[in-house]
């Protein structure tokens, strides 16, 4: 079983856009994925419930350490979604169980500032620390052709401590499909392959973890 979770010290940094879009592609995947929702805002977990019936279903739980104890024996997949501003004690029920940690960045100043931050944080925990559990960072909502987003990136790379696996440009398809309980991977067409492609690296990588 492929456990990973999603951590940041900020809101709406795109958490439940990467839970949802990776359960959407493994589920795709013939994989059979569940969500482990620990935010009180519940986004990734009704997005679940919101999944029509011609795309495969996505299991899904309010929870805790408990609820990923009481997940199937056959899940190949579980995502985790955690609060804004968790720490170690907010992540200690996962910590454990995870085999990557994903932190989501959003191309400001002072997102950049807070994520920094919150990975220096991240580094003293002992598993981290130890080599591990391997740590991300996903650039989201990401403008590639502007100079902010071009500096965002390389101030991350020059910065922080975990590596940037990926870079997601920023479009109103993953609102929309989240509404509808559907990812990008539940489409075929040629208009959202570009997008599916930012993903590539991350999945990539994610593999190489496992």
């Amino acid at each position: 079983m492929l456990t990973v979770l999603v951590a940041s010290s900020k809101g709406g940094c795109g958490k439940s856009t990467l839970v949802t879009q990776l359960a959407s592609h493994w589920a795709q995947d013939n994989k059979r994925t569940a969500i482990v929702d620990s935010d009180p805002q519940g986004s990734s977990y009704r997005w679940a419930t919101l999944r029509p019936d011609n795309v495969p279903g996505v299991l899904a739980t309010e929870g805790s350490r408990k609820a990923l104890d009481k997940l199937p024996q056959d899940t190949e997949r579980v995502l985790i979604d955690t609060p804004a501003g968790s720490h170690e004690k907010e992540l200690e029920p996962y910590l454990e169980k995870a085999n990557v940690l994903l932190v989501p960045v959003l191309p400001s100043s002072f997102d950049l500032h807070a994520t920094l931050h919150f990975l220096e944080h991240l580094r003293g925990i002992n598993r981290i620390k130890r080599g591990k559990l391997p740590v991300a960072l996903v650039g989201n909502r990401l403008k590639p052709w502007t100079h902010a987003s071009q500096e965002a990136v390389a101030q991350l790379g020059e910065q922080a401590p975990f590596p940037v696996v990926a870079q997601l440009r920023d479009t109103q398809a993953y609102v929309l499909l989240t509404s509808l309980g559907k990812g990008i991977f539940d489409y075929g067409s040629e208009q959202v392959r570009g997008h599916q492609q930012d993903w590539t690296p991350l999945l990539r990588w994610i593999k190489r973890q496992h």
